[in-house]
């Protein structure tokens, strides 16, 4: 999980042009923000938590339109946006009883599933050298990626333990220091950047632009899904069901925690899918060990080298490791949709067009040149518009189709469902 929770202050980093050592300054504060979310979804402040074994991080959910965002209005937008649309989240959480009906495993399985096919682009530049760098696919850059990505693989399918489940991480050391040995790693911010700094608020100010806002807004809508899931699959590897009041405080968490966020200078904060299999995998649910592992997140968090170090990583490494994290977040989604949803006529027709029109305007962006710009920037990344498409047909769909096919999918109970994670 710490992979991904650098990957996306790496990536909106270089999108709008920062320094190395302003990069250097996002990853701690994003160490510092998911550490920090991590304690209050452990051992919660009044309703805010969850009191649930989540750790906290950086969500890549929010990526595509933030990156988006900080192209055409710059980093200052990208914090106001996420400031003020952190209150649809918070609404969610408050009144969770009644939007409950809304997030089945079958919108949340859609939204994940597109969380990582959206991404796929972006993990694809980085491997060639980053968009818009002079030797963009270069051989030297695709090698150093190629390197991570087998690694990688080779760690995941031939190991067992710690060595297969932070294959992504260990991929990534790897590179990195095939990279150091190649000389494409430049420490010199390294070796300035000081052994102890504390966040500065606002630090790269902060703006409030209406069409940003609403797409962002959005985009929490659909984050809260995936937090519904994350927190009653984690919770149902130890045989329960996740209660109301543990979803409720766990969606607050989130909502405050990106509030939070904002103002110190980190992106918005969610529960990581990579949870439910650590949790089932090590067979571990203990809050305070997600609580120690919070504490060593802010320690790092504190000390700028930490952040030069990463912030010098070639971007052929993260590309290598991201290909593959984007994947896996992929597969999450289908794991949902294949252990909690009947795949009857009307599920897979959701799960179809839901696909098709998230996807199709992630390919071809230009096909929505012409709409209004609010709704452009809206709709112009694909999780958006498919995650949106999968939460209304699963409303106005009937669940029953005239020839008699059964359609009482286990999507249409929301929770309870995921407590198939405790049979795997």
């Amino acid at each position: 999980m710490l992979l991904g929770n650098i990957t996306v202050p790496l990536v909106i980093a270089g999108t709008v042009g920062l320094t190395t050592g302003e990069t250097a300054y996002l990853v701690q504060m994003a160490l510092v923000v998911a550490g920090a979310a991590t304690l209050v979804q452990v051992y919660t402040i009044g309703p805010v938590g969850g009191r649930v074994p989540i750790m906290m991080g950086t969500s890549f959910a929010f990526l595509g339109t933030l990156t988006t965002i900080g192209e055409e209005f710059g980093l200052a937008t990208i914090y106001g946006a996420a400031l003020v649309a952190s209150v649809v989240q918070l609404a969610i959480g408050v009144a969770y009883e009644w939007f409950e009906r809304f997030f089945p495993p079958l919108v949340n399985g859609v939204v994940v599933m597109l969380i990582g096919l959206t991404l796929i682009g972006t993990g694809m530049d980085y491997a060639a050298g980053g968009e818009g760098a002079a030797n963009y696919g270069a051989l030297a850059n695709l090698g150093l990626a190629a390197f991570v990505f087998l690694i990688t693989l080779g760690l995941n399918q031939f190991f067992e333990g710690f060595l297969r489940i932070a294959s992504v991480f260990f991929g990534i050391v790897a590179g990195y220091v095939v990279a150091i040995f190649a000389g494409m790693v430049d420490f010199s911010q390294v070796a300035q950047a000081g052994w102890i700094a504390f966040p500065t608020p606002l630090e790269f100010g902060i703006a409030f632009e209406p069409s940003a806002i609403i797409t962002v807004g959005f985009v929490y809508l659909i984050v809260s899904m995936e937090t519904v899931g994350n927190i009653s699959g984690t919770v149902a590897v130890t045989g329960r069901n996740a209660t109301s009041s543990e979803i409720r405080g766990g969606l607050i968490g989130d909502a405050v925690m990106s509030a939070v966020a904002a103002i110190f200078n980190a992106f918005p904060n969610t529960s990581f899918a990579q949870n439910v299999g650590l949790v089932n995998f090590t067979g571990v649910a203990s809050r305070h060990v997600v609580g120690i592992a919070g504490g060593i997140l802010i320690v790092f968090g504190f000390v700028p080298k930490v952040g030069a170090l990463i912030g010098a990583m070639p971007d052929p490494v993260l590309g290598g490791g991201a290909l593959i994290l984007f994947a896996m977040i992929f597969i999450s989604g289908f794991e949902i949709i294949h252990r909690d949803v009947d795949l009857t006529r009307r599920n897979t027709t959701i799960i179809a067009a839901s696909m098709a029109l998230g996807l199709g305007v992630e390919f071809r962006p230009g096909a929505i040149e012409y709409l209004p710009e609010t709704l452009k920037l809206l709709f112009h990344h694909g999780l958006v518009l498919g995650g949106l498409a999968a939460l209304v047909l699963n409303i106005v769909l009937p669940e029953s189709v005239p020839d008699g096919d059964n359609t009482t999918a286990k999507s249409d109970h929301p929770v309870p469902s995921e407590t198939a994670d405790g049979d795997d």
